[in-house]
């Protein structure tokens, strides 16, 4: 666990994130008051994928949809 003043962790805010996330990190004021900072990994979403490249258009497409769905029928 490391330790800064808030002093410290302001003048070195990117080292203190850096740090946080390997190991906890406290900051202290001057009144006593102690804060930890930590890090959360972001969530992807499920639906966040890569692109595609392709020559089909939006009529293509819609076209697709609309057949495949009267098949269901």
């Amino acid at each position: 666990m490391k330790t800064f003043t808030y002093s410290q962790a302001r003048q070195r805010l990117s080292e203190v994130l850096d740090l946080a996330r390997e190991e906890d990190v406290i900051i202290k004021r001057r009144r006593g008051e102690t804060f930890s900072v930590v890090y959360r990994k972001s969530r992807k979403s499920p639906f966040d994928v890569p692109g595609i490249k392709t020559k089909a258009t939006t009529r293509d497409i819609l076209n697709a949809v609309r057949e495949s769905r009267s098949r269901m029928r």
